[in-house]
């Protein structure tokens, strides 16, 4: 069976006919290796928990690497740090800037910390007032801007060349994309093998490094991409065989409040990813509350993208060993409380 057929086809396979691939993906496994080797020391080597209770519900065993342990929250350190650390002496005096809903942002503002640059970062004015403080606390220049209204993309590229910085996106860059592989680089030496591989899903740039490794090193092991129900422009991309373009989709997912994918994540998902499904937000609270009560972690909403899948039975797990990426956990305590105290019960 072709490795990239779909788990459940959303339309006949004949309507679409798949555009050949490209004969070089942007990345390659030695640069998720070469990522691994920067961040040594440097970025957290995260936990792989796993749940009893998680096991009993699923029929599964599940293996959850805990990215919302990592340095500044999330697994945007590691593509971040990865960009930052191949910058040219002239590149680190300029600086760097990015556009973020807030995981990235924080990301670049301590990795140019870390490594002695100036950082600035456009986020919307709606982004969750804990990652806007918290990227100006790690010393980033913050530039607000309306989500609805404003083009991120657009805004970024005019400041970087006003600026002189170097402009690293959130997701759409190979050194980005090779940062975040290493997570699950880690989580198959720390878990072992694999039958199946959930990753959640915002422009690409996590599941096409965590695909680039799984298949390296598990060429058996599926992988199986997660989106917000509201924000499914990869589902429909991979369906449809090109980029598809959407509204700013309406979800507590706020890190996966993505348009598109990237023109360099594409290429790879198509490749290598077998299907990309969604769960609501509903089931994201569902897998927030899971957390917190049964293994005492808070993960925010996109964090739980991918264990919702697995936990409500989105995506078939029963008698496999699935690793779940748990991708961050930067929500503050009013908001998260709210969603749990709100939610369905």
């Amino acid at each position: 069976r072709d490795r990239r057929a779909p788990m459940r086809a959303a339309a006949p396979a004949d309507l679409h006919s798949d555009p050949p691939l490209p004969m070089t993906l942007p990345i390659s496994f030695a640069d998720v290796e070469a990522a691994a080797a920067r961040l040594r020391g440097v970025a957290h080597r995260t936990p792989v928990m796993t749940s009893r209770t998680a096991d009993a519900l699923t029929g599964a065993r599940l293996f959850f690497k805990c990215e919302n342990l990592q340095r500044m929250g999330a697994f945007k350190f590691r593509g971040a740090y990865n960009a930052l650390a191949q910058f040219t002496p002239a590149q680190r005096e300029r600086g760097a800037i990015a556009y973020s809903s807030g995981n990235h942002a924080q990301a670049i503002a301590l990795s140019a910390r870390l490594l002695g640059m100036p950082a600035a970062i456009v986020m919307p004015r709606d982004a969750p007032p804990l990652k806007i403080a918290a990227t100006r606390g790690y010393g980033a220049e913050v530039i607000l801007y309306d989500r609805y209204t404003q083009d991120r993309e657009a805004l970024g590229r005019q400041l970087a060349d006003e600026r002189g910085m170097t402009l690293i996106p959130p997701y759409d860059h190979p050194h980005v994309m090779a940062g975040q592989g290493t997570a699950a680089l880690e989580l198959i030496e720390d878990a072992g093998s694999l039958d199946l591989l959930l990753v959640c899903v915002g422009g690409g740039g996590l599941i096409s490094g965590c695909a680039t490794a799984a298949r390296h090193l598990l060429p058996g092991c599926r992988v199986v991409g997660v989106e917000p129900e509201a924000g499914n422009d990869v589902q429909q991309s991979l369906r449809r065989g090109e980029i598809v373009h959407i509204d700013v989709p309406k979800t507590i997912a706020d890190g996966a409040q993505t348009q598109h994918a990237g023109s360099l994540t594409f290429p790879v998902i198509r490749a290598l990813v077998d299907d990309v499904l969604t769960v609501t937000d509903a089931q994201l609270v569902r897998a927030m509350r899971f957390f917190m009560e049964r293994m005492k972690l808070v993960v925010e909403p996109t964090g739980c993208l991918a264990a919702a899948a697995a936990l409500e039975a989105v995506v078939p797990v029963k008698g496999r060993r699935v690793g779940v990426i748990l991708s961050g956990g930067n929500i503050d305590a009013e908001r998260y409380a709210r969603l749990l105290l709100d939610a369905e019960p």
